[in-house]
């Protein structure tokens, strides 16, 4: 109460709302006493509820602090926090820079890629004529609340999916590098609508919603939260750098023209004739200004880049020889179909 009152005088939120009991979406047990875990037999038992069987999704370790109920879309979650020691990991694997985008999820500045999800894509047709069969009913009314849940579990199968792919790409990605590098993209801005005003209507405003849709529904900013936490997990770091000309800078002659694009995938430098995927000249340009970075800040920067050669030249010798792809990622040389991780 204390924390929701202090925002609400510092301008940060809204004055704070007491909900009756019973009405809210989850509630806590915070006294550990009152708790028993058989993970053998999959049950828990809680204060007032008795035992109750759940479904672990991994091994509970450490010991138990509290324990969080919620219930999203008609199913009932149980969050246990635990507290246990762990060892400083250290971290595997070299450095790689990533760019992001809407034909492809991520391209990795050693050539690989990984296809993107598109789960509302997939999704859309059925949750518009599900969307359309509420609009129908009476408001409130028994058919229209069966629509409504209707409605809300084809948003959760859209969300279910969305990070699930975004969780096996993550910890792919983190498990086998020591430093990632992304650009530091404000996604609100690129995903802001095109429409204007009366005034001073907006231009193409039917294709910016088409690509607003397709950035939000591949979760950048949750890709990158996700890599952060799981990074330092790993014992490996996070770096963002700036995204201007990331894709029309030649990482071997150094030259910047809005020329060197050719298209949205071909890059071509129009100074020293370098051609490459414009993802992965993209994605090399990320890793040599997140290296350049570190190095600015006096950061050794030789255990990062261990097993890696100079910018330019992992550039020009770009190859499936390299070494062993990463699990759920291909190359965008390798001719293969992409497909997820």
């Amino acid at each position: 109460m204390e924390r929701a009152y202090s925002n609400f005088f510092a301008k940060r939120a809204d004055f704070p709302r007491f909900k009756k009991k019973g009405q809210g979406d989850g509630f806590r047990y915070p006294d550990p006493k009152q708790i028993k875990l058989d993970q053998a037999n999959s049950r828990i038992f809680l204060p007032k509820l008795g035992w109750l069987r759940v479904r672990f999704s991994r091994d509970v370790l450490g010991a138990v602090k509290n324990v969080t109920v919620s219930q999203s879309d008609g199913t009932w979650f149980v969050s246990i926090q635990t507290e246990r020691e762990v060892e400083q990991p250290l971290p595997q694997g070299d450095a790689v820079g990533i760019d992001m985008g809407v034909a492809r999820f991520a391209t990795l500045s050693d050539g690989r890629f990984v296809a993107p999800l598109n789960s509302f894509r997939k999704h859309e047709i059925a949750l518009r004529k599900a969307q359309q069969a509420m609009s129908r009913k009476t408001k409130f009314s028994s058919n229209w609340r069966r629509a409504k849940a209707r409605v809300q579990r084809i948003h959760s199968r859209i969300g279910n999916a969305r990070r699930d792919f975004l969780h096996k790409t993550t910890t792919t990605i983190s498990k086998n590098h020591a430093m990632v590098c992304i650009e530091d993209l404000q996604v609100r801005n690129m995903s802001r609508t095109a429409a204007g005003s009366t005034e001073k209507p907006g231009r193409h405003v039917r294709a910016k919603s088409g690509l607003n849709k397709s950035i939000l529904d591949q979760g950048w900013f949750e890709f990158r939260r996700q890599l952060d936490y799981k990074l330092a997990w790993n014992g490996g770091w996070l770096v963002a750098v700036p995204p201007q000309n990331t894709s029309r800078t030649c990482p071997c002659c150094g030259h910047v023209s809005a020329e060197n694009r050719q298209t949205q995938a071909r890059f071509a430098c129009v100074e020293c004739g370098f051609e490459e995927n414009a993802d992965v000249v993209g994605a090399i340009n990320i890793l040599s200004r997140g290296m350049q970075m570190l190095r600015d800040e006096g950061q050794n920067t030789a255990d990062a880049s261990a097993g890696c050669a100079s910018t330019a030249r992992i550039a020009c010798e770009v190859s499936g020889a390299a070494r062993p792809p990463t699990a759920g990622t291909h190359r965008s040389d390798s001719g293969a179909a992409p497909c997820r991780a």
